[in-house]
């Protein structure tokens, strides 16, 4: 969450946040929330997002220039929150783009010219398996190759596919022969990650979720590689592919269905040891929601609670729900221990300083803004409105400096219409020092 990801690198620096220079991209599609993708590479900006006419739409600009230049692409995104857009840049500068998706054929793009993105052409990737996709994803793997994954299937029937692309040849080909995960025709993995830590291995963490019900969630499970083929436990039992519930190895928490957890709340941090901590929520022994915090210690993992709240979080059915709790997961916070961020429909925003030997909370932390004050301030008089954040899926180069896209949005609808539509909202992109 870009909330949780600035709270933290805020705290963890101790200084405020402050605005460098906006730049205004254009009017954008207030309905609902879908994910933006914003992606420096060297010298440029690229921002897709869905404009005031739900229109796929590309722009760029030189880091030195506020002039964007825009193209729109033969996409329109409808009521779905799951249509977020992701993209990429390979080692000869062609852009890679894909998005407007939910168990739907793949949407891909590519530039045809190095960073032009007046050449975008509409193609296919290996050509299999492609008519049913959701969560597409960008990533590189150990040797820095581009990857792409993805769903193919629906909630509670799905696997995760792996492609890899080819530089010199422009071409994509499957990464794992198998799919790294599968629900066997029964259920379906979402996972958190991959995430590469500190170790410079690769972790990922996922629920089980037996239909498209979220409170059929169950079932925490953890798995890590050194290069993303091979796959092993946390205790380090070679897993073969794809990882099943059957296989239990992986299991961190064994929650049942309707046991409070959710897809989308989980997180991997590292303590100062460069130690995996999975972080979750679940309900407790009284049935209310609470954080809880995993650790492999000696070949087991070890759980410890890390919050104490009356409340219960009740969720339940399909679409795009709104998140009433959120956390980050830990990081190391001076000698000995860790933090924690996290927000609460009924508790606010916080933070929680943790022993890093057994996890055990030990108090609450005072925060410093996440943003300056003026980029929290809604400016829509539509009621119900809120703003919406996008962090830089590449990298400025810049130490101590923050890219983010900010608009304004309605809140999540279950992916349904609504009868009345806000204005558009302005896209900026905003420049932070954190340092």
């Amino acid at each position: 969450m870009p909330y949780l990801h600035l709270l933290l690198a805020s705290l963890l620096s101790g200084a405020i946040p402050q605005i460098v220079e906006t730049h205004d991209i254009a009017p954008v599609w207030s309905g609902h929330p879908v994910g933006f993708c914003l992606y420096t590479h060297k010298d440029i900006q690229l921002a897709a997002f869905y404009d005031a006419d739900r229109k796929m739409t590309v722009a760029k600009r030189r880091l030195d220039s506020g002039d964007w230049q825009r193209v729109l692409l033969p996409e329109q995104v409808q009521w779905d929150s799951h249509n977020s857009i992701v993209m990429a840049v390979d080692e000869k500068d062609h852009i890679h783009l894909s998005g407007n998706m939910h168990v739907k054929p793949l949407v891909y793009f590519r530039t045809k010219e190095p960073l032009d993105i007046a050449t975008f052409e509409r193609l296919p990737m290996v050509g299999t398996r492609e008519e049913r996709v959701t969560y597409p994803k960008f990533l590189r793997g150990a040797a820095g190759e581009l990857l792409f994954c993805y769903r193919d299937g629906s909630s509670g029937n799905g696997e995760d596919i792996y492609n890899v692309y080819d530089t010199e040849s422009g071409q994509w080909g499957r990464f794992l022969d198998t799919p790294l995960t599968s629900g066997e025709g029964e259920r379906n993995a979402y996972s958190m990650g991959p995430v590469k830590g500190p170790d410079g291995r690769f972790h990922r963490c996922w629920v089980w979720r037996q239909t498209y019900r979220c409170e059929t969630n169950h079932n925490l499970c953890y798995a890590v590689s050194d290069d993303l083929h091979t796959w092993y436990s946390g205790t380090g039992v070679p897993l073969t592919l794809p990882i099943t519930l059957a296989t239990t190895e992986t299991i961190v928490d064994p929650v049942p269905m309707n046991g409070g957890i959710i897809n989308g709340n989980t997180q991997i941090g590292f303590d100062s040891q460069k130690r995996p901590v999975v972080s979750y929520h679940k309900f407790d022994e009284n049935g209310n929601t609470q954080i809880y915090n995993a650790r492999l210690e000696e070949g087991r993992w070890v759980i410890q609670q890390a919050s104490d709240w009356d409340y219960r979080w009740e969720f339940s059915g399909g679409g795009t729900i709104i998140f009433e709790i959120g956390l980050s997961g830990i990081s190391p916070h001076g000698e000995g221990t860790l933090c924690q961020t996290y927000h609460h429909k009924k508790y606010g925003s916080g933070a929680s300083l943790l022993d890093e030997k057994d996890l055990r909370v030990l108090s609450p932390l005072d925060l410093p803004p996440a943003y300056p004050p003026e980029l929290g301030k809604v400016e829509s008089s539509v009621e119900g409105m809120g703003i919406r954040r996008a962090t830089d899926s590449g990298a400025s180069g810049e130490d101590g400096i923050e890219y983010f896209l900010q608009w304004e949005t309605l809140s999540q609808n279950r992916d349904k219409p609504r009868e009345e539509v806000p204005p558009p909202s302005m896209l900026r992109l905003i420049k932070l020092k954190t340092k």
